[in-house]
């Protein structure tokens, strides 16, 4: 498919979201972060307990092992065309609490805007083709407390700030909460997100010149107008279970399952009411060193030209290496959803712990 075909498609994605009963709000925050993550198909609502934690589930910040996390992760989907980055740092306050800052974008750039390529004799005019870019940005700031009273109970929760925009014609500012929690016995792990907790708003904005509006009017087109874009809640439930096989190689298996509570969905299970989307993941380790992943999910219903119904899947592959604790790389082989259009693609992204050592004053004899 063509670059010019890909854009549009992202520009519409785009201008679903300006309605107000739009299902599918905010999706660039359901992609995923770290490749890790995605290696395992996005099943990381009970295990993870690292820096990206104020993404997956805010309530395993209080896991860090380090002092000090940083992550870092940059993709580049649909051949090169949309970029999506992801960078957080957290900090773990005490043995109890750790907070974190998060940021997501995904954009596409140089997009080119040829609303006034025709002029008013209705010649073309090429010199009046202009660019312009299309932006999705969130910024979480995370908080997670552990229980010392109950061993393996930690709870947490991000609050995140969203801006979108499309070029100089429109914009939106959001703000929304995400809350979790987590709780771990015997190799067994548990996990809930409650993702938009509160509902998530979005404001829009529209910029639009009377040239801009003409153009509308003469191609019939609605003009838009400001308006309010709510994203509802979706709860993530998660379990695991680690093996220790000896020797240092063990085994993760977890389950995650969405629940959507916006009707109808493509996905596994799809009610009237509820939807749910179960996805598996799995890992093989060798001590802190090396780890080998796999992930299936993004099961979707589809019809095919003989409108008979039939059910897709994706399957994801990772690979991770550690470094003396100190540095990850991890890498994944996924897609941006299941779409036939899109190539798989290849994600790396980088962890850097580092410890905080504090010298005390030797005690001295008088």
């Amino acid at each position: 498919m063509k670059r010019s075909s890909f854009v549009i498609i992202f520009f519409f994605l785009n201008l679903f979201g300006f309605s107000q009963t739009a299902k599918y709000s905010n999706e660039f925050l359901s992609i995923g972060v770290g490749a890790r993550g995605l290696a395992l198909s996005n099943s990381l609502t009970a295990i993870t307990n690292d820096v990206t934690s104020g993404y997956w589930n805010p309530a395993g910040l209080s896991r860090m092992e380090q002092k000090y996390q940083l992550s870092l992760m940059h993709a580049a989907y649909f051949a090169n065309i949309a970029n999506y980055d992801y960078a957080a740092l957290a900090y773990k306050i005490d043995t109890s609490s750790a907070i974190a800052l998060s940021f997501i974008r995904l954009g596409i750039d140089n997009i080119m805007n040829t609303l006034f390529l025709v002029d008013n004799q209705g010649n073309f005019d090429y010199s009046r083709i202009s660019t312009f870019s299309t932006a999705d940005m969130a910024f979480l700031l995370s908080y997670s407390y552990n229980f010392p009273q109950v061993k393996g109970l930690s709870v947490g929760g991000s609050a995140k700030i969203i801006k979108r925009n499309l070029g100089s014609f429109a914009d939106a500012w959001g703000f929304g909460i995400d809350a979790g929690i987590q709780y771990h016995r015997s190799g067994w792990h548990a996990g809930a997100l409650l993702r938009d907790a509160t509902s998530t708003f979005n404001a829009w904005n529209y910029h639009l010149n009377d040239e801009i509006i003409a153009v509308f009017e003469q191609t019939e087109n609605e003009i838009p107008t400001n308006s309010l874009e709510i994203t509802l809640p979706k709860l993530i439930i998660g379990g695991g279970k680690q093996v220790d096989f000896g020797k240092g190689f063990n085994a993760t298996f977890v389950l995650d399952c969405d629940f959507a509570f916006d009707k109808q969905r493509h996905t596994l299970i799809s009610g009237k009411v509820i939807s749910l989307d179960p996805h598996f993941g799995m890992e093989f380790g060798y001590k802190n060193i090396v780890a080998l992943r796999t992930g299936i999910g993004n099961f979707q219903q589809e019809k095919d030209f003989n409108d008979k119904t039939k059910t897709s899947l994706q399957i994801n592959l990772g690979l991770g290496i550690c470094i003396k604790n100190i540095v990850t790389i991890d890498y994944a082989l996924t897609d941006i959803g299941n779409l036939s259009i899109a190539p798989y693609s290849h994600v790396f992204s980088l962890k850097l712990a580092l410890n905080h050592f504090s010298k005390k004053p030797k005690k001295t004899d008088n």
